[in-house]
């Protein structure tokens, strides 16, 4: 498992998604499927940033783990927790895509590129940490 904890700017995106792709590409991880966990790395990452402390800066610590055996069936898990404020983001209504996007309302379309790029995605506030991880098999 590799960890890394940097400030919740933009900014430190690159760092992130350097520090999946240097987990997951040596454990065997298709491009398909490393595409598909950087867009919803991508997506909370920029949502924590962006939302979890207001005006201010804080800090998100960044977890990526492989579970199982080189050759079997293998699994990414990417952990988020920030202290900012609490948010559930899986409380969020699934958005209506048969709505223009002159009708639907703003918001939730990330979480759920989120739901369709992973293959599962849990909350828990633990501790004073908004806690979310990404599980996607490989």
């Amino acid at each position: 498992m590799a960890e890394l904890t940097l400030q919740a700017k933009v900014d430190n995106l690159g760092q992130v998604m350097d520090l999946v792709e240097e987990q997951l590409t040596p454990a065997g991880c298709k491009m398909k499927t490393l595409m598909q966990v950087q867009i919803a790395v991508e997506e909370i990452f920029v949502n924590i940033a962006h939302y979890a402390y207001g005006e201010s800066v804080g800090m998100v610590t960044i977890q990526v783990d492989v579970e199982g055996a080189p050759g079997q069936e293998q699994a990414a898990v990417i952990t988020f927790a920030d202290s900012g404020t609490p948010y559930n983001p899986l409380e969020r209504e699934e958005p209506d895509l048969g709505l223009s996007v002159e009708e639907r309302p703003v918001g939730g379309l990330g979480i759920f590129m989120v739901k369709k790029s992973v293959d599962s995605v849990e909350y828990e506030y633990r501790n004073g940490e908004n806690v979310l991880v990404l599980r996607k098999g490989f």
